[in-house]
This record gives structure tokens, C-alpha cells and sequence, in this order.
């Protein structure tokens, strides 16, 4: 199936839709690639108004619910330290899904999200 560029609004509508199921992430960011299963109870928006630099970033989104990081580099397995799983957006983050996966491209990586 094709990719399909989304706006962040029809990207949320969409991944909402998958709260209360298992989900995969998979964060390929320079040469660091882990994955993480986590039980999605929500998802939310938090705009971040304190930035004073670049590393923080104007928006993220929060992936509310517990789960597991896989380091595949370390090939290691920890509990997410706090019950959400955050992915920082910018205003030019790209927004793709072709019917079982979403991909989210940002300046700092690249985000897999997918049915467990």
C-alpha cells in the first residue's frame, strides 16, 4: 500500500483510533535505533512555551501508557521511566501512513508506528 501524506490533524484522528491496543515504536535517530511496545491509552499535545534553543521543541506529542524501550545497539530492555512516550514535532514534521503504519519524519529522526 502507498504512503499517504497526512496533516497532523488527520494523523491524530487516525492514531487516536488505536488507543486501548499494543503498539510498536521503532525511532531510527543518527545512529541510534530503538523500539519500544507500549499499551496506548491516549494520546495528547503538549506545547512547550518555555524554549530557550532549538534542542527543545516547539511541540511533542505524548503517547500516554506503559511499555518497554528495546536499545537494539545494546540489544538491552527497560521500563519506560515515566507512563508516556514523547516524540518532539516541529512545524515542518512530515506525517505519513499507508493503512498499518505511520511514519513520523522530524529533524531529529525518524518515528515507525505500528500495530504490535
Amino acid at each position: 500500500m502507498d504512503h499517504e501524506f497526512l496533516s497532523v490533524e488527520e494523523f491524530n484522528v487516525l492514531l487516536r483510533q488505536w488507543s486501548g491496543r499494543t503498539i510498536k515504536i521503532t525511532k531510527h535517530e543518527l545512529d541510534d535505533v530503538d523500539q519500544t511496545v507500549l499499551n496506548l491509552q491516549n494520546i495528547s499535545y503538549d506545547q512547550n512555551l518555555r524554549r530557550i534553543d532549538d534542542y527543545v521543541p516547539k511541540h511533542s506529542l505524548l503517547l500516554h501508557g506503559d511499555g518497554q524501550i528495546e536499545t537494539l545497539t545494546t540489544m538491552s530492555n527497560v521500563s519506560l521511566p515515566s507512563s508516556n512516550y514523547e516524540i518532539p514535532l516541529q512545524d515542518d514534521s512530515l506525517y505519513e501512513f499507508n493503512g498499518e503504519t505511520f511514519v513520523l519524519t522530524t529533524n531529529r529522526g525518524v518515528y515507525k508506528i505500528e500495530l504490535a
